[in-house]
């Protein structure tokens, strides 16, 4: 709840700003943030201040200064906990002229150092996604092996419909979905199964029609397969050998 003062969520803006929302969190935050001029401003704010991190002037750091940095994140995040579980409001937000900018393009120009520009890629995201939803409780919302459970399913939660198909017959039976959250935008993600290995479609409207070829890639020891079709952006992403994820892809492309 928001008022002319402050609002409860306006931390969330900071924390989605760092990736650190579930794809629930990040649902629940765009829809109030519509109605929120507070949390509008906030957005702007940390918008600005991470324009003015130029991404040309990053160079890689060596890695004993990586790990001091990060112990160092590590022992402030530490020391803060106190202080954050007694915090129940963050009242008074006005977006300054540069007080909050300069921290946020501080906190962005620390993370560059951190973060390579591939680790921050769409690639990246996708398997860091896939990495979450395997922790035990986070594989699926929509727990089921129909089609026709898990496509309405999605209906009201995004604001597109994903295409849901069941390739069992192929080998790669449908395990459910869920809501994930991919390249700033809430995604369907279905949930496929190839012996005992996961595979994690992510799906999403496509900036363009043209169908390249699958393109497939290899990050952290998942691979990944990326392609587009009828608008959508498709994703996909598990630790099965190269060539079954382009199995899959094709598979997936010339199911009706």
């Amino acid at each position: 709840m928001s008022d002319q003062h402050g609002c409860d969520m306006v931390l969330l803006v900071q924390a989605e700003f760092d990736g650190e929302l579930d794809a629930a969190q990040a649902a629940r935050l765009s829809a109030h943030r519509s109605e929120c001029a507070v949390c509008q401003a906030a957005g702007t704010d940390l918008a600005r201040a991470r324009a003015l991190v130029r991404p040309e002037l990053y160079q890689p750091a060596p890695d004993d200064l990586r790990e001091r940095v990060l112990a160092r994140l590590r022992t402030a995040g530490e020391a803060s906990a106190p202080q954050r579980r007694g915090q129940r409001r963050f009242a008074g937000w006005r977006p300054p002229a540069f007080g909050f900018g300069l921290g946020a393009a501080c906190a962005a120009a620390v993370m560059l150092l951190v973060l390579s520009p591939a680790e921050q890629s769409l690639t990246e995201q996708v398997v860091a996604g896939h990495v979450r939803a395997l922790q035990p409780g986070h594989l699926e919302d929509v727990p089921s092996t129909d089609q026709h459970t898990v496509k309405p399913w999605f209906d009201g939660r995004l604001d597109f419909a994903p295409p849901v198909r069941d390739l069992a017959g192929a080998g790669f039976p449908l395990k459910g979905g869920r809501l994930d959250y991919i390249g700033g935008r809430p995604v369907a993600a279905l949930v496929y199964q190839r012996d005992k290995h996961i595979i994690d479609l992510f799906i999403w409207p496509a900036g363009s029609t043209t169908a390249p070829a699958p393109i497939g890639s290899e990050r952290n020891g998942y691979n990944v397969v990326h392609w587009v079709q009828d608008g959508m952006n498709f994703w996909a992403v598990s630790d099965v050998e190269q060539n079954q994820l382009r199995d899959f892809s094709a598979v997936w492309r010339h199911a009706s």
